[in-house]
Parts: structure tokens; C-alpha cells; sequence
């Protein structure tokens, strides 16, 4: 099936789900908390496995978008150790448990230590889609992003707080950031890797994509910011 043309990838709090169809994967994608995190849900199609993206917060909400799906949550990434995106985690894992995943450099501050503490290069599978593990170093010594290239499109790319449209996560709140790592692994490991059809779906706000961003990096070095 192909994307819904409905899809937007703007979604509120208190609001509806908004829904992505692949031909192997749906991606559905909600927004939650005062500091409007998103949360993502990936189904396969062929198996009814299921990932979630970022327990951030209203795990009673998660639990109503997991059912949305088929209902088991067979695996949880978090994207990265800040605590607006982990705190509905706890109670997710103790509901489902499902297999949880995390950056190994910020795994040891999560309030759940992950099953697998993931690496450049790793893969989560969910049924018969692949995500690639991609840590980008800067917002959080661990952040990872993953990237699912669907054989029948583009490239379908989570990116957490590392990479919004018009920027780069924030580097200036905590001692262990850094904005020259930051827009170095952003450039290298994103920008330098996928092409400008890839979607990218961040850790707040709208979509965006690379081909729109890509034209502003050099304006993000210089700013610094």
C-alpha cells in the first residue's frame, strides 16, 4: 500500500494519531506532553511486530496507540538519556516488556537499562523490516537515530533530538554536549550517507526532509547553533 496522502507528520498533544503507510512498514506517529515530544510506532505488515519509538511521557496514551496497531510491543528504542523522553519507560517496559534498545553511551542513565545497547553500524529488526542504528554523538554522548530504507521508496529516518527542520539538537545545557561533534556526525553520518528524498522524522515538531535541509549546514556551522 502506498503513503496515505493525509499524512502530514503534524501531530499535537491530546490530539489524533497521524498515520504513515509503507508497503512493508506503517508508521504511526503522535505527539505527547507539555514539551510536545514525539513518539512513533512502527508495525510490520507481514508479521504484526511492532517497535516504539521514545517512551516520553502519558504511558496510558502510548498504550491506546500501541493497540491502535496489533497491540504487542516487541521492541522499544529510545533515542537518547534526556528525561522528557523516557518518562513513560518504566511503566511501558512493566506492561509489555517488550526488548529494549538504547545508545551504549547513554544507556547506564536511563531509568530501564536496555536489553541492547546499540552501536554505529548495529540493526534493530521489527518482523521483516531492517532499521539501522546511526549514533550521532554531540546532543547526548549516546544519541542514536534509525533509518529504515524502504525498498519500495525512500529512506524513512528517526533522528531524535539530533536533527530538526532549520537545525541541530541543542549543545549548550549540559557539559558533556557539543555542537562541533553534533554537526560533524549530523553531516557525515546523515547528510553525507542519504539522499535529499529521505524523510526525516524528529524527536518535537514537524517532518522535514534532508533535500530541504541541506542547503543550510554551512549556515548551521557558522551560527553555531
Amino acid at each position: 500500500m502506498a503513503n496515505r496522502p493525509d499524512y502530514t507528520g503534524d501531530v499535537s498533544p491530546g490530539g489524533a494519531t497521524d498515520v504513515r503507510e509503507l508497503e512493508h512498514l506503517v508508521i504511526r506517529k503522535i505527539a505527547v506532553s507539555e514539551m510536545s515530544n514525539n513518539t512513533y510506532l512502527l508495525t510490520c505488515r507481514a508479521t504484526g511486530e511492532q517497535l516504539l519509538i521514545d517512551a516520553a511521557d502519558d504511558p496510558a496514551r502510548l498504550g491506546t496507540l500501541i493497540r491502535e496497531g496489533t497491540g504487542s510491543l516487541d521492541h522499544l528504542v529510545t533515542t537518547h538519556q534526556h528525561w522528557d523522553h523516557v518518562r513513560a519507560l518504566s511503566e511501558l517496559v512493566a506492561a509489555f516488556h517488550p526488548r529494549t534498545h538504547a545508545g551504549r553511551d547513554d544507556a547506564d542513565a536511563l531509568p530501564v537499562r536496555p536489553d541492547v545497547r546499540l552501536v554505529q553500524g548495529d540493526r534493530v529488526t521489527v518482523g521483516q523490516c531492517d532499521l539501522h542504528v546511526i549514533h550521532l554523538r554531540g546532543h547526548t554522548p549516546g544519541s542514536v537515530a534509525l533509518a529504515y530504507a524502504d525498498p519500495a521508496g525512500h529512506t524513512h529516518l528517526f533522528t531524535g533530538d539530533t536533527l530538526f527542520p532549520g537545525g541541530v539538537g541543542a549543545t549548550t545545557s549540559y557539559e558533556y554536549q557539543s555542537f562541533d561533534s553534533l554537526i560533524e556526525d549530523v553531516t557525515t553520518r546523515l547528510f553525507g550517507v542519504y539522499d535529499d528524498n529521505t524523510w526525516v522524522y524528529p524527536g518535537h515538531g514537524g517532518d522535514t526532509t534532508l533535500g530541504v535541509e541541506r542547503p543550510h549546514l554551512n549556515e548551521w556551522r557558522e551560527r553555531g547553533w
